[in-house]
């Protein structure tokens, strides 16, 4: 069924494959509000140490209030969300420079903090059979990070703390949704 089959439906269990391709534990639940808005809460987990001590821990949680341009579950939507949480990163050899971030400070130092922020989505769902959908979204915003600086990943020697202010991308997602 490619129509609307799915307009009547309430509530939707999600994983990002993206984050799922980084062995990032992740679910996400979607709840009708009104014919054209829902509420989408995912949370994100990676509590992985790889190889050569490279750290990538992290943990946040990411609502979001979403409009649909034509009925729930189908089709585009505008998506408003907050996010935060925790991270551990370091020992991850890169040259990024980024939007006025510079990843490559990540090679030879951990950091480690929490953040906090918002940003706006756009989105698109194919409904692919009575219950399953494939979901892409973008989005951009903001993001607030306190973090305290390490030499190394096992170092516990702290070399500065600060803060960090972050325009860019803020959500990235192909989900894949099963709806009720």
């Amino acid at each position: 069924m490619l129509g609307g089959g799915a307009a009547g439906q309430n509530i939707a269990i999600k994983t990002n494959l993206l984050y799922d391709a980084t062995a990032t534990i992740n679910a996400g639940v979607e709840f009708g509000l009104a014919p054209k808005w829902t509420l989408d809460i995912s949370g994100n987990y990676n509590n992985w140490t790889m190889a050569r001590e490279r750290k990538w821990k992290h943990w946040f949680i990411q609502p979001e209030a979403r409009y649909w341009f034509c009925n729930k579950f189908i089709g585009h939507f505008l998506g408003f969300h907050a996010h935060g949480g925790q991270y551990n990163i370091g020992n991850l050899d890169n040259s990024i420079n980024f939007l006025g971030t510079d990843f490559s400070q990540l090679t030879d130092k951990r950091y480690q903090g929490w953040f906090v922020g918002a940003g706006i989505a756009y989105g698109y769902s194919w409904v692919l059979s009575r219950h399953w959908n494939l979901e892409f979204e973008l989005g951009v915003g903001y993001a607030y990070s306190r973090y305290d600086c390490y030499p190394c990943a096992e170092c516990g020697e702290l070399l500065d703390s600060g803060c960090h202010h972050y325009f860019g991308p803020t959500k990235a997602a192909i989900n894949l949704i099963f709806v009720f």
